[in-house]
């Protein structure tokens, strides 16, 4: 099985091939450029792998949460690709994405939401099959909900802007890693099962996950929802 995996819901923008099992990727940190970057990695890709495009059985896509304008571009672009090519989308968590990345077994994924808010989640991982023990959610890091589980790693750079009110939440963390990202090569191994199984959807069906449905807030609301002025 051939796929291609794209993760651009972070200023950390990559592309993965996966190729009967074997991982290749392209990633850097362009977080207003993303648009230039996608199609010439898929093409370095594809030319370093030796395939052709319509060769691909699928495409897979980090669907969010995280920056709108990201995930538009990722969701785009997978959708072009799959309707060209007639083949499945995996539309797949950001959040689980970012989980799998850490290389931990018990993580609160956290990633900044902008507008004093995180994307939020709680996953424990086994290889490649991330489990979801708290959906991903959005609010202020003073009231967000956390994970009762034990030695769990707090992940994400939602960690290094709010850590110190985060910790107020989970004070029993067994540790942080705010450097963390998702990628593409995460996307990658939580959509090959999908794809495997028959799993994956039409492109026209594919939609990005963006939990909060709006772009920006008015001072009342945010206060509302336990963020700052």
């Amino acid at each position: 099985m051939r796929f291609l995996a794209f993760e651009t819901a972070t200023r950390r923008l990559s592309v993965a091939l996966w190729q009967d099992g074997e991982l290749t990727e392209r990633f850097a940190d362009h977080p207003n450029s993303g648009s230039a970057y996608l199609l010439p990695w898929v093409h370095e890709l594809l030319a370093q792998s030796g395939i052709k495009l319509t060769q691909l059985d699928g495409i897979a896509f980090g669907a969010g949460p995280g920056g709108f304008t990201g995930l538009r571009l990722a969701c785009g672009v997978a959708q072009g690709l799959a309707f060209g090519l007639d083949v499945p989308v995996a539309p797949i968590s950001t959040l689980a994405a970012l989980a799998l990345a850490s290389g931990e077994h018990t993580v609160w994924a956290c990633l900044d939401a902008r507008m004093n808010e995180v994307y939020a989640a709680a996953y424990t991982i086994e290889g490649d099959r991330v489990h979801e023990v708290m959906a991903p959610h959005c609010a202020a890091p003073a009231v967000l909900p956390a994970p009762t589980f034990q030695n769990a790693w707090g992940v994400g750079d939602g960690f290094k802007i709010y850590g110190e009110l985060l910790a107020t939440r989970k004070p029993d963390l067994t540790g942080v890693r705010p450097d963390i990202f998702p990628s593409a090569v995460a996307v990658a191994r939580l959509a090959a099962s999908v794809l495997a199984n028959g799993s994956g959807v039409a492109a026209a069906q594919a939609q990005p996950l963006y939990v909060r449905d709006k772009v920006a807030f008015t001072t009342a609301e945010r206060l509302a929802r336990g963020g700052l002025k």
